[in-house]
């Protein structure tokens, strides 16, 4: 017998939570492996309809959960939405700038690219694999190519799919990669970063 409720407990991290009954029965664990219909990840508040079993005697938990009301904030609504997008848009054109009046590189923008291109892939296919219940790309390899430049791809793909813009500690340090990497560019605009990283490139002969 289906029946409904709503999710009153959510711990992305760890997928699982808990459903309290409409009819005020105790709450049902849920995983998120239960989800019929997962587009995006559960969030704390969405009315959903399943199906209870039971494990042992006692232990219920939901199965074939579809979430009839979403709960999730509209774009824009968490702070981050077109934020974010603009912020990576501007530092993109200002590294372009950097490289046109000649205070940077070319293969530094070229590098912004590229890692950027990388980033929304990665961001992309973990969304897939997560929604399919698949192994996932390690959080920290998204991290990883977000701090060597990827971050504003990822800032695209995260308002396209709207993948990992909720989850608080992988924003932290989503945000840290941003701030690291602003540090370094800036640096390399610095008389003293622009010649160790045309040294760097003349060693390995792209210069």
């Amino acid at each position: 017998m289906r029946q409904a409720g709503r999710l009153t407990q959510w711990k992305d991290d760890q997928e699982y939570g808990f459903i309290t009954p409409n009819d005020g029965s105790s709450s049902v664990f849920v995983k998120l492996n239960a989800f019929s219909n997962p587009q995006r990840r559960p969030v704390r508040g969405d009315i959903v309809r399943y199906t209870v079993v039971f494990e042992g005697k006692d232990r219920a938990r939901a199965e074939d959960v579809e979430v009839v009301v979403d709960s999730s904030p509209p774009d824009g609504a968490t702070g981050k939405g077109p934020g974010i997008l603009a912020l990576a848009v501007f530092f993109v054109l200002f590294v372009a700038n950097s490289v046109r009046e000649g205070k940077v590189p070319a293969e530094v923008l070229g590098l912004y690219l590229m890692a950027s291109s990388l980033a929304f892939v990665f961001y992309k296919r973990h969304r897939a694999m997560d929604i399919n219940h698949q192994r996932r790309i390690p959080e920290n390899t998204l991290h990883l190519w977000s701090l060597i430049g990827g971050w504003p791809g990822a800032a695209l793909a995260e308002k396209l799919v709207h993948h990992k813009s909720r989850k608080r500690s992988f924003q932290i340090v989503y945000w840290i990669t941003i701030v690291l990497n602003g540090i370094a560019f800036f640096w390399m605009l610095s008389p003293q970063g622009s010649a160790h990283l045309r040294s760097f490139l003349n060693g390995l002969g792209l210069r």
